[in-house]
């Protein structure tokens, strides 16, 4: 087994790693993806050299074609190729057996604890991402859904856009508004705010390119996130649904293989977007879910709700290309609750960093409001220098 320890000390020696000046904070960029469900973090990223893998994971073990290899005994699932080609670039780092303080397996619960960055359900009426804008400045934030999710809640100036079946409205209309709106600021700016939100010229009325549905609809938002990224929105955030896998998990066509392909389609998408202007090289995606599941296969051939699970840390600012794991363990002495995979990284640690180290937020802030009662939390070694 590889110890974080070890990955980090290694990592001044990994190909790829550049140590040019950090752009500003203002030119930063931060995605954050929410997989809502409890995505099954040993079927995304699998442990193949953990010696307890396959008699744990039982029939889940075969992934239907060769796990594409990580560092030392961890892989990716092979419906992650976008995903695996950011790894070797050094543009992925795979945090694995992550969690939160949360261990009750409620989804509404884990959920609300996931956005709002406390310890316990419902304590924060507002979200780790909000309070970091507000303490920030609040800087612009975006989120693709049709209301302002939790996580978000607290910040200053936070929009949101998802695809309409309306028109988009007439010009004579618009400049009706502005008329009308012209001696009232506040009004003024939402106006403009919506109209820089509006579809695109030639973007079909539902927002999704050819109607397509689905799939294509996730990757339609990836796409739009990027837009609005490009032009001047600093923080965005995207959610997948559809995670829970209590039967027929392996199924090739089944929910969790085809969730697994959206999310690889959607990474590569959000990639694509902010590659002109050098805005890819200014990210930082990170990728989490509300909780794992149990590492044994249940009854209808899926898993329950578990605790500790993966989370992918993505971008152009990202010293990638490596696994970060104090890895505990498959075998069923080594499981929480003799069940789950043990969480030895709280995933709070990961947001704290993202927040100090990329975009700038006071370790002050960060303590006292932000992610209140992480203070004792490390520093990971997840951004380039």
């Amino acid at each position: 087994m590889i110890s974080r320890r070890t990955l980090l000390a290694s990592a001044a020696g990994l190909p790829g790693l550049s140590f040019a000046a950090l752009p500003a904070a203002g030119e930063r960029r931060f995605v954050f993806v929410v997989l809502r469900g409890g995505m099954d973090g040993l079927s995304a990223a699998p442990v193949p050299g953990d010696p307890a893998f396959a008699d744990a994971r039982g029939p889940l073990a075969n992934l239907g074609a060769p796990a594409l290899p990580l560092q030392g005994p961890f892989a990716l699932h092979p419906l992650l190729p976008g995903l695996h080609a950011m790894y070797g670039r050094g543009e992925l780092a795979v945090v694995h057996a992550t969690g939160l303080p949360y261990k009750e397996r409620s989804h509404f619960d884990a959920q609300n604890v996931l956005e709002s960055g406390g310890t316990r359900p419902y304590e924060l009426p507002t979200g780790w991402i909000g309070r970091a804008l507000a303490a920030a400045g609040a800087p612009r934030a975006v989120a693709l859904e049709t209301a302002v999710p939790l996580v978000l809640r607290g910040a200053g100036t936070v929009d949101t856009w998802a695809p309409s079946a309306l028109p988009d409205p007439s010009a004579d209309l618009v400049a009706r508004l502005q008329a009308m709106y012209a001696n009232d600021a506040p009004l003024a700016q939402a106006l403009e705010r919506a109209r820089g939100l509006r579809s695109e010229p030639g973007m079909p009325a539902d927002g999704m390119a050819g109607g397509a549905r689905g799939r294509g609809a996730v990757v339609e938002l990836a796409r739009r996130a990027a837009d609005f990224l490009q032009r001047g929105t600093q923080v965005a955030v995207l959610e997948l649904g559809g995670w829970d896998s209590h039967a027929n998990q392996a199924a090739p066509q089944g929910a969790l293989s085809n969730n697994l392909r959206t999310l690889d389609a959607t990474l590569a998408a959000l990639r694509e977007g902010l590659q002109p202007n050098g805005a890819w090289a200014k990210t930082v995606v990170l990728v989490a879910t509300e909780f794992g599941r149990e590492v044994a296969i249940n009854g209808t051939q899926g898993t329950d709700h578990g605790s500790g699970g993966v989370a992918f840390v993505l971008g152009g600012a990202v010293a990638g290309g490596r696994v970060l794991a104090d890895w505990p363990g498959l075998a069923k002495k080594d499981r929480f609750e003799g069940r789950d995979l043990r969480i030895t990284t709280d995933l709070r640690a990961v947001q704290r960093t993202i927040l100090s180290d990329h975009l700038g937020i006071a370790r002050a802030a960060l303590d006292a409001s932000v992610l209140p009662g992480s203070a004792a939390l490390p520093t990971l070694d997840l951004l380039r220098a």
